[in-house]
């Protein structure tokens, strides 16, 4: 190896022992940071949605579609509802449940930690009937008021849904007895294939246009929907409804479907999510919420949904940033995990830089130690060599040959071409150290 290549690996390795100190202090704390901000999402996460052909259902698989495209695994989690996904939250068998406004109330004492990524789409409480059980009600065969259900048999959902206790609600404001009707709760499927073959007279739910129930029993012949004609009433009653219309041939405009507007009611509903969710992922379902909520629907137009207000629920920070803000630039370029790995760890890295940069200048004097070091330890022995012969503690010749073997040890040490002249120096007076024990 030549000398130059000695002297510059020489050179590196005193800056690597040198700038060692500042290199542990900078990985402790950038470990530190990553640990405490825990910036890696898990992989996996439970959504509670609803029943089978629901819009929660359906709203559900295009979640973890959505989800799935940055690697994340969502588990859907199968429920009777609402309520149901709330008890779910509770207990914590799901992280995430789509939860009705009004049907659900939240408790202080027990849903303080949840937070809501806001107000996502409308849920119409559909009341689908048969015409000729209206028929013996009314002359042209059409329910515009809940008083004139009394007697018919009609089924408000299961417990497990939140329908049963709006039903309630509604019926208590029409000062109408849960006896006046013959109520049951059977599960949504069961109940369509009982109104269709004509052993219910009326059927209850709320759900957005999107399920397929929905879209099926609107198209029904002999199946009608049933007019709110008291729809701005009810919302002013009940803070959690909001007044809706369906309009005139959106369901299909070749068939003129519905003939004419129906006026509704509706809840709105939100993504509840529990305490210990990553933000991570509830920053990737807030942005998902915008193309999955954010198109026009029968009841909204674009960009009105998802929402900020109109949740019982505190809104998440992440889901306020990503409604104020949208998708983070960063994360427009960049693949998800990357670009969250760079959101979080920010401010700690300039927290760690402002940590680091006053121990930055202690490596160029540590370096400037380590190098000089090498020259000046030579001269304690030169010293005392000199010493020695003044004392007359030993004899010149001993002495001129402990200074020869001095002077090779010496010939031997590199230092950066730099610090040559302190290496030269030391040369120069050990040749004079020399001349002076000669001149005795």
């Amino acid at each position: 190896m030549s000398k130059s290549i000695r002297h510059a690996l020489m050179s590196l390795r005193d800056l690597a022992a040198s700038a060692s100190p500042f290199v542990v202090v900078a990985v402790a704390l950038l470990w530190l940071a990553y640990w405490w901000l825990n910036p890696t999402p898990p992989k996996r996460i439970t959504l509670a949605t609803g029943p089978s052909q629901s819009a929660y259902a359906e709203f559900g698989a295009r979640y973890a579609k959505a989800l799935a495209a940055n690697g994340i695994d969502v588990v859907l989690l199968p429920s009777e509802g609402s309520s149901d996904n709330l008890q779910m939250l509770r207990e914590g068998r799901a992280d995430l449940g789509f939860v009705q406004g009004g049907t659900a109330l939240p408790q202080p004492d027990r849903d303080a930690s949840f937070t809501s990524l806001g107000s996502l789409f409308l849920e119409p409480v559909w009341l689908f009937y048969r015409e000729a059980a209206a028929l013996q009600v009314t002359r042209t065969g059409r329910l515009t008021t809940l008083t004139q259900l009394r007697h018919l048999r009609v089924n408000v959902g299961t417990a497990g849904s939140g329908v049963p206790n709006l039903m309630a609600t509604l019926l208590d404001l029409n000062r109408l007895d849960n006896k006046a009707l013959q109520l049951s709760q059977l599960e949504q499927t069961p109940a369509t294939v009982k109104l269709l073959g004509g052993q219910l007279d009326a059927l209850v739910f709320a759900s957005a246009p999107e399920s397929p129930m929905v879209q099926m029993l609107l198209q029904t012949p002999g199946i009608r929907l049933m007019d709110f004609g008291q729809n701005e009433a009810y919302a002013r009653r009940l803070s959690f409804l909001t007044p809706v219309t369906l309009p005139r041939g959106v369901v299909d405009l070749a068939r003129n479907l519905p003939p004419q507007d129906v006026r509704l009611i509706a809840t709105t509903t939100t993504l509840l999510a529990r305490d210990g969710v990553h933000p991570a992922l509830l920053q990737l379902l807030s942005q998902a919420t915008l193309s999955l909520h954010g198109t026009a629907g029968w009841f909204n137009r674009a960009h009105e949904f998802p929402k900020a207000t109109g949740t019982d629920f505190t809104l998440a920070p992440e889901a306020e940033r990503t409604l104020r803000s949208g998708v983070p630039t960063l994360q427009r370029y960049l693949p998800f995990s990357w670009a969250n790995l760079v959101e979080r760890m920010w401010l700690a890295l300039g927290i760690i830089v402002a940590v680091l940069l006053p121990l930055g200048k202690i490596a160029p004097p540590l370096y400037a130690f380590r190098v000089r070091s090498r020259v000046f330890r030579w001269y304690g022995q030169l010293r005392a060599l000199e010493d020695r012969w003044e004392t007359g503690s030993a004899q010149t010749p001993e002495l001129l040959e402990e200074l020869k073997t001095l002077e090779n040890r010496v010939e031997k040490v590199i230092v950066p071409l730099s610090y040559a002249d302190e290496l030269y120096a030391l040369r120069n007076h050990i040749e004079l150290v020399r001349q002076k024990l000669l001149r005795t």
